[in-house]
């Protein structure tokens, strides 16, 4: 696995602009951001297309590449959350604001130089019938799917623990179901979420590479509890996630994702980079 394809991800920087975030992450020496679509960095319907394209330049003038765009929370929404509104909200109006919001988006990440987005998996679905919500999960996503096609970003999925799609095998009943003639529905493979619903994160690089675009990467304790650490805190096995990773010929970015650091953000990034880059120079490492 290739150091520059080490990437960061904004969301920690949520006391700072994006604008700042994404010099700090170029200075610690990352290759590679990840722009949150959200409040207080490129929220999605209020960013212009002028600053879209500063971003974007700034971006480019830091040597930088975009690994992805992550629109999976709604902060911004008055009635908003890490969540709401979800994409199977009983109120129609409500699904389509969470549309109508990722579609913008996606236009964000294609004029700042980006290919993929991250997106929630539905959302949750506590005491409802998975049936339907599959349903109305995929009718939301194929809405965005012409304006996707049009500027060629992928739609990454994103399977999290206590939402409609916690696993891999979940995902690949919506792609199977819905999507599996559509390239542009992916997995964002996020290994500490598979990590924490007791999937073997190596395992599912090996067998589920054909629809992983992106990688979302933080550690976890053994208790496996949804908490992300900062890479070498926790239990999971470095050491074979990056020979699984090297196994299948994976060449997408692997960002890392500590958006509950966000008063010691740098501090973070910089651990996180100083604990990654050996191992993705080629180094070997001793599992944890």
């Amino acid at each position: 696995m290739r150091l520059d394809r080490l990437a960061f991800s904004t969301n920690a920087f949520k006391q700072t602009t994006v604008s700042d975030a994404v010099r700090v992450i170029a200075e610690i020496g990352y290759t590679g951001v990840e722009v949150m679509a959200d409040s207080p960095h490129m929220r999605a319907d209020t960013f212009t297309d002028a600053q879209a394209r500063e971003l974007g330049e700034l971006i480019a003038e830091l040597g930088l590449t975009v690994s992805n765009v992550n629109a999976f929370t709604g902060f911004c929404f008055a009635s908003g959350d890490t969540y709401h509104p979800t994409w199977v909200e009983g109120d129609p109006a409500e699904r389509q604001r969470r549309v109508d919001y990722t579609k913008r988006a996606i236009e964000l990440t294609a004029m700042i130089g980006g290919n993929h987005i991250s997106l929630q998996p539905g959302g949750p679905y506590t005491g409802r019938d998975v049936d339907e919500l599959y349903d109305l999960f995929a009718e939301g996503l194929a809405a965005c799917l012409p304006v996707a096609r049009d500027v060629g970003v992928w739609l990454g999925v994103e399977p999290e623990p206590g939402l409609l799609i916690e696993t891999a095998e979940q995902f690949q009943r919506l792609k199977r179901g819905y999507f599996a003639d559509e390239p542009m529905v992916v997995m964002n493979c996020d290994l500490g979420h598979h990590y924490c619903v007791r999937e073997d994160p190596a395992e599912v690089l090996r067998t589920h590479r054909d629809v992983i675009n992106h990688v979302h990467l933080e550690d976890i304790a053994a208790n496996r509890v949804h908490q992300h650490l900062v890479p070498g805190d926790g239990a999971m096995d470095y050491a074979a996630i990056f020979a699984a990773l090297d196994a299948v010929g994976y060449d997408g970015f692997v960002t890392v994702e500590l958006y509950p650091y966000t008063s010691s953000a740098e501090e973070v990034a910089r651990r996180a980079y100083a604990y990654l880059a050996p191992m993705m120079s080629g180094a070997r490492c001793e599992t944890n």
